[in-house]
C-alpha cells in the first residue's frame, strides 16, 4: 500500500473541514431562528425553552467559528518529509501495520477522527493528543509500537513514514 501524496491529503482534510464548517453554520443559523420564533415565545416565567436555544446557536457558532480558524493554522502547516529515521511529528503520514492489516493515518494538530478517501485510499486524522497520535509521536518508521484499547494489547509497525 503506497502512501497517497500528502499534499493532496491535507488538501482533502482542509476541504472536509470546510463542509464541516459550513453545515454547522447552516444547524446554528437554523437553531438562532428557532430561538427567535414567534412560537419560541414563553408561555410563562418558568419556560426556558427560546433562551436554550439561543444558548445552542451560540456554542455551534463558537464550534464554527473555532473550525475556521483551525482550517486557517493547517492551511500554514509545513509539510516535513519524516523518511529515513526522523522522528514523527505533525504533518507526517504513515502506515501502521499489524496483525489485522494496514492503517494509513496523517497526524495533525486539528481535525482528529475525520476519515479520507485520497486516491482510493482510506486515511485517518489523528491528533497528537490522542491515543494513536501519542503513540506514534516521536517515533520512526520501523519502530514497533503497543496500544492497549479495552484491554486489549494491540501490536503495530510503523511501516512507511513521509
Amino acid at each position: 500500500m503506497a502512501l497517497p501524496d500528502k499534499r493532496k491529503v491535507l488538501e482533502a482534510l482542509l476541504a472536509r473541514m470546510g463542509e464541516i464548517a459550513e453545515h454547522m453554520g447552516a444547524l446554528a443559523e437554523a437553531t438562532r431562528k428557532d430561538a427567535t420564533h414567534a412560537e419560541a415565545k414563553p408561555e410563562n416565567d418558568k419556560d426556558t425553552r427560546a433562551l436554550e436555544q439561543s444558548y445552542l446557536a451560540r456554542g455551534q457558532a463558537m464550534r464554527v467559528e473555532e473550525l475556521i480558524e483551525q482550517r486557517e493554522q493547517l492551511k500554514a502547516l509545513t509539510l516535513s518529509e519524516f523518511a529515513g529515521g526522523k522522528p514523527i511529528g505533525a504533518g507526517a503520514l504513515l502506515t501502521l501495520e499489524s496483525e489485522s492489516g494496514k492503517r494509513c493515518l496523517f497526524l495533525v494538530p486539528y481535525g482528529g477522527g475525520i476519515e479520507l478517501s485520497v486516491d482510493g485510499q482510506m486515511v485517518q486524522v489523528i491528533t497528537p493528543p490522542s491515543a494513536l497520535g501519542a503513540l506514534v509521536l516521536g517515533r520512526s518508521e520501523g519502530d514497533e509500537v503497543e496500544l492497549k484499547v479495552r484491554g486489549e494489547t494491540r501490536e503495530y509497525v510503523i511501516a512507511e513514514v513521509l
